[in-house]
């Protein structure tokens, strides 16, 4: 793994009412981050949270110094009584990271923090620039569910090529370079996450992943068809759309006499404009 910044891991998730979580998900991550080894932070995105959410993550500052809240802000764009949604969340929380990777999951508690340790250890034998998490073998879902994941897959791989298994885990790590260039600003982009990786030439790897009950608060996001299905059926249009319209963004300063000013600004100015298009050049077609 790279080694030039001194937090190695930045561990994200967004939460939206999730006051009873709060302490199991901070006591199971710095747990987690402690049995890998690593220099690493957590910050908790507060997602326009109605309940005491925030309060709760505050109030275990003192006892994990890495423990960073980041607080969502409501405008006319946030639907009464809602959150921005996982991607705006992610989106922040990102903008925030000091780590080299991000380690994506979700705060209530289905995913399995101790499952980072087993993906730093697979990042490190690939060199992978996305680790996948895949739940598909542990989760018992309905018929409805299943159905509309099946369909859900189809279209993708029709659509977008996309051969990632469990597009809906949240669980991953990412190299953060490849982060900041997903287009969360935009509603359901975090479901496509892998896919949109894939487009900037990054390197995927997929892992099984420990799924578990919810214990506590209430899910926030619907499925089946006009919940997911529609809206996701429109959304693989627009990623390919993006995939086709993506144009490379390395440069390099040059003097007037048509060389860089020097080797230092030269390698600076690759690192600041380009250091995600080493993997992420042109777009795949």
């Amino acid at each position: 793994m790279e080694s030039g910044s001194p937090i190695l891991l930045t561990v994200l998730a967004p939460a939206h009412n999730e006051q009873d979580n709060i302490d199991r998900l901070a006591a199971e991550v710095f747990a987690a981050i402690a049995k890998a080894g690593v220099p690493a932070e957590f910050i908790i995105v507060d997602d326009c949270s109605t309940d005491a959410t925030a309060d709760k993550v505050r109030s275990l500052m003192p006892r994990y110094p890495g423990l960073r809240l980041i607080s969502m802000q409501r405008d006319s764009r946030t639907p009464a009584g809602k959150g921005n949604g996982q991607s705006a969340a992610f989106y922040a929380g990102i903008r925030a990271a000091r780590g080299e990777f991000i380690g994506m999951l979700d705060a209530d508690l289905q995913n399995d923090p101790m499952d980072f340790v087993a993906m730093l250890a697979l990042q490190r034998q690939h060199n992978a620039d996305l680790i996948q998490g895949d739940r598909s073998h542990a989760r018992k879902d309905n018929f409805v569910r299943r159905a509309s994941s099946a369909v859900g897959r189809f279209f993708r791989r029709l659509i977008l090529a996309d051969v990632v298994r469990d597009t809906g885990c949240s669980l991953r790590v990412l190299r953060t370079t490849y982060a900041r260039l997903l287009p969360l600003q935009f509603r359901g982009a975090h479901r496509f996450i892998p896919i949109v990786t894939s487009h900037l030439g990054g390197s995927i790897v997929q892992m099984p992943v420990n799924h578990r009950p919810r214990t506590a608060g209430e899910t926030k996001y619907g499925f089946g068809i006009t919940q997911r299905a529609i809206p996701g059926l429109i959304d693989c249009f627009a990623i390919r759309w993006m995939a086709n319209r993506r144009r490379s963004t390395t440069c390099i300063e040059l003097t007037t006499d048509g060389t860089p000013p020097d080797a230092t600004a030269t390698a600076a100015s690759r690192r600041s404009t380009a250091e995600a298009t080493e993997h992420a050049g042109a777009p795949r077609s």
